[in-house]
């Protein structure tokens, strides 16, 4: 989602786990900046990348990660909930503790995201993002993990944030 609002034009910060995938993200994707969530003061290092606050965020971890972009928010910002990664794996799952408080304080909006709920707008999409790949603007990485039989430790991988780009398991020969 990242690499889509920069190419609309927006300032773009990321977070990710540890120094050399921010590096990755900031060098290969183009962000403008990136926060390591492992390195502690979350929350700190968010607000000095974002010094003018945020006025979308885009949520894919939940938890700690999430309290700590909200504490960023923009007043009448919008936040987009589409996975909460940080609680797949736990049996502790927390949520971001500056709920309702926040949402109300700052007036936000928060709401759901599901892709299939735009399915009639595929063609618009495919068009703008197949523009995005060929000039350059969005830079497509494939993490490929070979056979079925690694799938259990592909997907491992995928919830410690091993990979980069999208991680797929090959089961069989590309039949083209």
């Amino acid at each position: 989602m990242g690499q889509i609002a920069k190419a609309l034009g927006c300032r773009v910060v990321g977070i990710a786990g540890g120094a050399e995938k921010c590096k990755w993200v900031q060098d290969e994707l183009g962000f403008d900046a990136c926060v390591d969530y492992r390195e502690g003061g979350l929350s700190r290092a968010l607000a000095a990348a974002c010094p003018d606050g945020a006025d979308v965020y885009f949520d894919n971890v939940g938890g700690k990660v999430l309290e700590s972009a909200l504490n960023v928010m923009n007043e009448k910002g919008r936040v987009v909930c589409c996975g909460a990664i940080s609680q797949y794996d736990t049996t502790s799952p927390s949520g971001p503790r500056n709920l309702p408080g926040l949402v109300v304080v700052k007036r936000l909006r928060m709401e759901g995201f599901i892709v299939m709920d735009f399915a009639d707008q595929d063609a618009t999409a495919l068009r703008a993002l197949q523009t995005w790949v060929a000039n350059g603007q969005i830079k497509v990485f494939e993490d490929v993990v070979e056979g079925l039989e690694n799938a259990p430790s592909a997907l491992i991988g995928l919830l410690a944030g091993e990979n980069k780009g999208k991680r797929m398991v090959r089961v069989g020969a590309d039949p083209a």
